[in-house]
């Protein structure tokens, strides 16, 4: 079994548990990848992992670490009982202080000195396009991401033909289309907004989810009085930025962005423009923005985020066993599809070794990529991940050949033809000192524009 690291308190004590080189975070595991090929032992492979470690959104990375590492263990709990040995050697995070060039590097640095065939992650659309284009797909190497939502990953021409990157959240096609619904007093008729300016991080997922909001809002009859951008790295003020997106004296001002810009310009919107009607995305679920800003200031203000159906086994078995393994009282978006993914790979590869594999080193990216749909789509049974007996079930069924269809903590992981699963679109809200799910939208009842 991989070996786990406990749960950190905080960053330095983070970093003092692990081992960091160039920014690379390595998790070893208790199996020397040579002990793997022992005989009657499945080959085992790495598996890498790109996260927000520090930087703008760092209080998410540890939940994503974590929620891999549930996969992993459960995984390969079950691949020692049914392959008779574990089958992932390492878990290989690197920390992508959420800036793409960063990123970039330390994925190339794993893919280089660790050679794994597949990377979870990212949360970040802009790091994630350039994690796929610059170095995953040209080196063959497969990534499924836990939070990218950019409409840009239906499309990137980069993976065109290779069909190597894949995510299990839904697109902010929808996220765009829930939150102009919001806006619009579709959902509750009291929360109803004429104009409305958004203020966004110049990046994909920025960019994506604003022109997404901007055109179903204006479908609706609403006015976008203006979309502004702001730079990706931290800026001490967004005066100018404010001062273009409240010119017009909008009623609302939706923040697309990560916790550590919004902290600064939610502050300066209230302190210096005296304008406090916000609205937030799932960049913005953030304790850290709350502390910051205060929960008198935020209670009450709504947000949307890609999410997951609360009620479902699979949740919540994930959501039990995750907050008990690593001492969580709450988590927060993209958590369960990063559990979602890994255990998808996970699958993936136990078929691959059901097929026959006993050399590590030949399973690669495009192996893997062969067998994803076929462990998540019909035409199996639906078997809901989250519960350790359920995995052995699926290991189970797998090496003796028989289809399965699996169904994340996220939602289903039914992937089409361009890597994307449809996952529910959650309505949230800051009350008092917490964030809470108020409502889940079924993405059936979500309009297609």
């Amino acid at each position: 079994m991989a070996k786990h690291i406990p749960h950190p308190e905080s960053r330095r004590q983070f970093l003092l548990s692990a081992s960091v080189a160039g920014g690379v975070i390595i998790l070893n595991s208790a199996l020397p990848l040579s002990k793997a090929y022992a005989a009657g032992k499945p080959p085992a492979i790495n598996i890498g992992q790109i996260a927000p470690m520090t930087g703008s959104a760092a209080e998410f990375g540890p939940y994503y670490r974590d929620a891999v590492q549930l996969a992993i263990n459960q995984i390969n709990t079950a691949a020692t009982q049914v392959f008779g040995g574990p089958i992932i050697d390492k878990h290989i995070t690197v920390d992508t202080t959420t800036v793409p060039t960063v990123g970039v590097q330390a994925a190339r640095q794993m893919i280089d000195t660790n050679h794994v065939p597949a990377i979870v992650g990212g949360w970040s659309s802009g790091v994630t396009v350039a994690v796929a284009t610059s170095v995953a797909i040209p080196s063959g190497v497969l990534q499924i991401a836990n939070g990218a939502t950019s409409p840009l990953i239906t499309v990137l021409p980069a993976d065109a033909t290779a069909d190597l990157l894949f995510r299990t959240t839904a697109s902010d096609a929808l996220q765009g289309i829930v939150a102009a619904q919001l806006v619009n007093g579709e959902i509750f008729p009291e929360y109803k907004f004429k104009t409305v300016s958004t203020i966004y991080i110049n990046n994909p997922y920025g960019q994506g989810l604003s022109n997404s909001f901007a055109k179903a809002f204006e479908h609706r009859g609403g006015k976008v009085l203006a979309q502004v951008p702001h730079p990706e790295q931290v800026q001490p003020t967004y005066k100018s930025e404010l001062s273009q997106a409240l010119k017009d004296k909008p009623d609302l001002l939706m923040a697309i962005s990560y916790p550590s810009h919004s902290i600064v310009f939610i502050k300066e919107s209230r302190d210096i423009f005296d304008f406090t009607s916000w609205e937030f995305t799932d960049g913005n679920a953030s304790e850290q923005l709350l502390q910051a800003v205060g929960a008198q200031s935020l209670d009450g203000k709504y947000g949307t985020a890609p999410g997951e159906d609360t009620t479902t086994p699979a949740y919540k078995d994930f959501a039990k066993q995750f907050m008990a393994d690593f001492k969580y009282t709450s988590i927060p978006p993209f958590t369960a599809s990063a559990y979602d993914a890994a255990m998808v790979i996970g699958l993936a590869l136990a078929k691959v070794i059901a097929n026959g594999a006993t050399d590590a080193s030949k399973i690669t990216g495009a192996t893997l990529r062969d067998q994803l749909r076929i462990v998540s789509n019909p035409d199996g049974p639906e078997i809901d991940g989250g519960d350790q007996a359920r995995v052995v079930d699926m290991l189970k069924m797998i090496k003796e050949g028989k289809k399965i269809n699996y169904t994340g903590a996220a939602g289903p992981g039914d992937f089409d033809k361009d890597g994307e699963v449809i996952t529910p679109i959650n309505i949230w809200k800051f009350s008092g000192d917490k964030i809470e799910t108020v409502q889940m939208r079924a993405a059936a009842s979500i309009p297609k524009e």
